[in-house]
């Protein structure tokens, strides 16, 4: 009987302690992981990966953070000019976080670039760029996961809710401060006092209905072409497609738009204007009234002095056109 206790015994000693020592490796290869990761974040607030580093950090088990990884192009053999752009949105997102009160090892942000990376881009069959993927805690990414970057844009807000919605972490964006406008703000401001005061005594053009007008129908073509939607939500100017080099100026969906379209309806709407304001200044102008009274007079001034000088009268023309 005590034989037989003992074998039990060691039969649970040895089932339960293989677990407990391979749970201990688990632990331990993911705070290694976890510490290069913050390393890695404190240097760098986007970590760069390459292929050997994303299939060890982001593919390999195991792993308790989420990680939002931009693929992109930036070498500019690729003329990628998007990429940039996104580039420079995203680094200002995930600065945000990096300085934040919050900031946690929850959630990390990488950058996978072609040139570095283009085994990785094989793996997830992708053939376009940029393009951002949140690889979360657990499991694999969803459809959800990949961002909706022809709709949404890539502005770091429009970002920060879209990771929020898939991570729970609400990230508020800080930009850098930008000096320029508020410079190109005082110049122009200095510009417009400088003329009023060189001009304080001939201010009528204040009053001019014309400048008003062309006022006026500049904002209203601005705000009609979709200017405002484009600060909302940042979308590309252009869209270049990888495979073919194909450059887009038109969206192929009814619900975005790139920014050469607005540039597109905005001339098109100013031709259309420009079109309708010169037709009703055709109609209504006395320009060629006035000519046509000017050439009269001329005429008629001279009949009469071709009269007085050879004596001859003409009844073809009536001098009481010539008033």
């Amino acid at each position: 009987m005590f034989y037989k206790l003992l074998i039990i015994a060691f039969l649970a000693v040895s089932l339960y302690g293989t677990p407990s020592d391979g749970q201990k490796k688990k632990e331990t290869l993911l705070s290694e992981k976890v510490s290069q990761m913050m390393e890695w974040t404190s240097k760098r607030a986007v970590i760069r990966l390459n292929g050997e580093k994303f299939r060890r950090l982001i593919r390999a088990p195991p792993r308790n953070y989420s990680v939002i990884i931009m693929f992109t192009a930036l070498q500019p053999q690729r003329q990628c000019g998007v990429c940039k752009q996104a580039d420079e949105e995203f680094q200002i997102l995930a600065n945000s976080w990096r300085y934040s009160s919050a900031f946690t090892n929850r959630i990390f942000f990488g950058m996978v670039d072609f040139d570095e990376g283009s085994d990785v881009f094989q793996m997830l069959n992708m053939n376009s760029a940029p393009t951002f993927i949140n690889f979360p805690a657990k499991g694999k990414p969803k459809p959800a996961d990949t961002y909706e970057l022809q709709v949404r844009g890539f502005a770091a807000e429009q970002l920060a809710r879209w990771v929020a919605d898939r991570t729970d972490v609400h990230i508020r964006v800080i930009r850098p401060p930008n000096y320029a406008g508020p410079l190109m703000l005082g110049l122009l401001l200095a510009f417009i006092g400088s003329l009023a005061y060189l001009r304080r005594n001939n201010l009528e053009f204040l009053f001019n209905k014309n400048v008003w007008a062309f006022s006026a129908l500049s904002f209203v073509l601005i705000m009609t072409s979709g200017q405002m939607w484009n600060h909302i939500r940042g979308p590309p100017y252009a869209h270049k497609n990888p495979n073919t080099g194909q450059v887009s100026y038109i969206h192929g969906s009814s619900q975005a738009q790139f920014v050469a379209e607005t540039h597109i309806v905005l001339l098109f709407n100013a031709a259309v204007t420009l079109g309708m304001v010169l037709l009703h200044e055709a109609a209504t102008s006395d320009l060629d009234i006035g000519k046509r009274k000017s050439m009269l007079s001329s005429a008629c001034a001279l009949y009469e002095r071709l009269r007085d000088q050879n004596g001859f009268d003409c009844n073809l023309v009536s001098l009481q056109s010539c008033v």
